[in-house]
């Protein structure tokens, strides 16, 4: 072998010698027989002599470059390159045919920088020898798979070559040098990887320098290399297609501009949610008229949170939680959070430590019940394209794999953790209600990591031994609800007149912390923009977008957890709901008690996981004990809801529960002066409340009276009620009451009961 002086004798090239002597004299130093073979440099053919400049290249056609994937070291010979394009032309050229190829990998003496140069015999037979077919050669007909891109290839062969052994590195460099003299100016053996993989992308196509470097590497006797470099590129075209995929998906928004039937990308309605690091905060409190106290055990704010953070690199270095459970009330923005924690790991904006993301939403997996089946089962039909991978794949430590488990409250079974058989691989087959016992045992996070969304009940299912890490999703903050209408509203003076009409109604303002709520009313505006025109008069009636909020968790969103049910039983549900609500609400509670809840004889189940109108979470009383408590979403939830109960008890069975004695009515026969008594008595009784506990509960009563509100409440409805003068009737008792002046620091209240009947 060869010591460092004469390694370094060959490595190195005279920097006073000419661009000829650069090129064609890099096989002059003398070496010893013994190292011929080792590190024989083919001899190259001499310069052709046309004169006083070395070579006359105006006739030669010139690419474009393609963008690299380092910074370029352009040699001598390519700068010089550039500089001729105005010379004389010559019967001397270079055709290239390879469009993806550089013209500077081509020195002045060579033909084709991917074709071998033979021995040259003479100079006379130098110009006709036909140059020797290349020994790399692409097939035309193989559709280059779009995953394979520069800055890819780049990183694949650069992290390839640095599992090689410092030895293994210069033996490839030497045959590299060997091989594909033409390619270089220099020897390889002083570059660097990355001007070495350079040099390789800057003179091959990305599947020729692929080739070359699996071959090279497989001569060294490193297979385990090749295939890591082959396992590389198959993950690659995986990740791509599967990002295809999921932004068919994912990509747009479809919660919203559904009346126009238009989709659009998420990006441009998404608006940052207020995701915390702490749960059971409870329901959102803030209220018009009355300070209710903070109803949950967490008496500080969590650290805020994005969806970037959730399982973070930088998360789980501080932590060995691999099992995230995201919580949050119905409508607080739980799938639109993780839709966007998706669309940034395809757009490589967050998880980029995460080689494969494959979301999983039970709405899917309920499709498997009743079968036997894997996750890597469910996973080949969802996402086809992750056929290629292998079973090894998804156990390798280098191949961080995250799971996506959406809407676990929307699964009714039964776990039993103490009976249920254990799973210890996604590979392994069983039914849907043993896959999911062992995901929530942490029996499937050894390699994997798993994100579960759900409301905030499920929790409570999730055995205590279970190490998990939980975040809370409240939906929207003020900043980001004015955000989302300007987003949502193309037109800018229609989001600022949204966004103005919201603020003026505080009770509508602070309902809209949840998203979903904020659709709706975006739905409702636009609605009117496009039947009355941009500058119509927006509704100052709230009940009315409390009704479709209702209607929509009722129906719409219950479909996805249990079977439809009929309006009678919906209708015995409401009522069983709204009297417990309007009871709670006269003894100014806002939190629902076991005794309560078994006095009504309510499932928990409909109220909770089904509709979402209730939220289950735990409060700490004393430092090692804790309790479930029950409230509603929102504490004006719970007042509509009595309203609702008040208004069906005197529609479908003639009641006024604010009388003494209830007298038995024929139902269906009603005339105007009795519906009037059911609301002066309300008003009575709202007035008579110094703390203001009825007020919007006494607003919501009279919103139900409108035409529109009364086609939305139809089905709850036994009878085709008409009140013909109500609305005129109890306009005139409201301002009969402001004039009297009984009551002057109620008499707000009063105006927003006017505004309800929309007068």
């Amino acid at each position: 072998m060869m010591d460092d002086s004469e390694m370094e004798a060959i490595e190195t090239p005279s920097y006073g010698s000419s661009i000829g002597d650069a090129v064609s004299g890099r096989g002059q130093e003398s070496m010893s027989n013994e190292d011929d073979e080792l590190y024989y440099i083919p001899e190259r053919r001499p310069s052709l002599d046309l004169g006083p400049s070395p070579m006359d290249t105006s006739n030669w056609h010139y690419v474009d470059q393609a963008s690299s994937p380092a910074v370029s070291y352009w040699s001598v010979t390519s700068e010089d390159l550039n500089k001729v394009d105005s010379e004389s032309r010559s019967s001397t050229r270079v055709q290239l045919n390879r469009t993806d190829s550089y013209s500077s990998c081509y020195s002045l003496d060579s033909d084709d920088c991917e074709k071998r140069i033979p021995k040259v015999k003479s100079k006379d037979d130098a110009v006709c020898e036909p140059s020797a077919p290349p020994e790399l050669v692409q097939d035309p007909n193989n559709i280059r798979h779009p995953s394979l891109t520069v800055a890819f290839t780049f990183k694949a062969i650069c992290k390839t070559l640095g599992k090689l052994s410092n030895v293994d590195v210069k033996r490839f460099k030497t045959m590299l040098w060997t091989r594909y003299p033409q390619s270089f100016n220099t020897p390889p053996q002083g570059m660097d990887m990355v001007d070495l993989v350079d040099r390789l992308l800057e003179c091959y196509s990305l599947e020729v320098s692929l080739q070359i470097t699996k071959t090279l590497i497989g001569e060294l006797g490193q297979k385990k290399i090749v295939e890591f470099l082959q396992t590389l590129c198959i993950r690659n075209e995986v990740r791509h297609d599967l990002c295809e995929n999921l932004k068919r998906t994912y990509g747009e928004a479809h919660e919203d501009l559904a009346l126009q039937g238009e989709k659009r990308p998420l990006d441009e309605v998404f608006v940052d949610l207020y995701i915390t690091s702490t749960c059971d905060n409870g329901p959102n409190i803030e209220h018009e008229v009355m300070t209710i106290e903070k109803q949950d055990s967490n008496r500080e704010d969590g650290k805020p949170l994005s969806t970037r953070d959730i399982l973070s690199a930088e998360r789980l270095e501080h932590s060995y939680m691999k099992f995230m459970l995201l919580t949050g009330m119905a409508g607080s923005g739980k799938s639109v959070a993780v839709r966007r924690l998706i669309l940034d790991w395809i757009e490589e904006r967050g998880h980029q430590h995460v080689s494969f993301l494959f979301p999983l939403p039970f709405r899917e997996l309920r499709k498997f019940e009743g079968s036997t089946f894997s996750v890597l089962d469910v996973m080949h039909k969802l996402y086809p394209e992750t056929k290629k991978l292998r079973e090894e794949d998804y156990r390798d430590e280098d191949c961080k794999i995250m799971f996506i488990f959406d809407g676990l409250d929307e699964y009714d079974g039964q776990f039993d953790f103490q009976n249920t058989e254990l799973l210890s691989d996604i590979t392994d087959s069983s039914t849907l209600n043993v896959i999911l016992v062992n995901l929530l045992r942490g029996r499937l996070h050894y390699r994997g990591l798993f994100i579960v969304t759900s409301r905030p009940q499920v929790r409570r299912i999730i055995p205590w031994d279970n190490h998990y890490d939980e975040i809370d999703v409240r939906g929207f903050r003020d900043h980001d609800r004015d955000e989302y209408f300007k987003k949502r509203l193309r037109d800018p003076d229609q989001a600022a007149r949204v966004v103005a009409y919201i603020n003026s109604l505080k009770t509508l303002r602070i309902m809209c912390h949840l998203p979903l709520f904020c659709s709706l009313v975006a739905d409702e505006c636009q609605q009117i923009f496009r039947e009355r025109g941009t500058q119509a008069g927006l509704p100052r009636s709230i009940t009315y977008m409390y009704t479709k909020l209702l209607l929509t968790l009722v129906h719409q969103h219950r479909r996805f957890r249990a079977p439809d049910r009929s309006p009678d039983k919906n209708r015995e549900f409401l009522m069983k709901l709204g009297k417990l609500a309007f009871n709670m609400l006269e003894q100014g509670q806002f939190k629902i008690s076991r005794y309560d809840w078994k006095e009504i004889g309510n499932d928990d189940a409909e109220a909770v996981r089904n509709t979402g109108l209730c939220a289950q979470y735990l409060v700490k009383p004393f430092v090692l004990s804790h309790e479930k408590v029950l409230s509603f979403i929102h504490p004006t939830m719970q007042e509509y809801l009595a309203a609702l109960y008040v208004f069906l008890s005197f529609t479908n069975h003639g009641k006024n529960i604010f009388e003494q004695q209830l007298k038995h009515r024929v139902k269906g026969i009603f005339r105007g002066h009795k519906a009037m008594e059911l609301y002066k008595s309300a008003m009575e009784r709202s007035l008579s409340c110094e703390d203001g506990k009825l007020d919007i509960f006494l607003r919501f009563l009279f919103g139900m009276a409108l035409n529109s509100n009364l086609k939305l409440l139809q089905p709850f409805c036994t009878s085709s009620v008409k009140w013909p003068t109500i609305i005129e009737d109890a306009a005139a008792l409201i301002r009969k009451r402001i004039r009297d002046n009984q009551y002057p620091d109620r008499n707000g209240n009063l105006q927003c009961c006017l505004e309800e009947l929309g007068v």
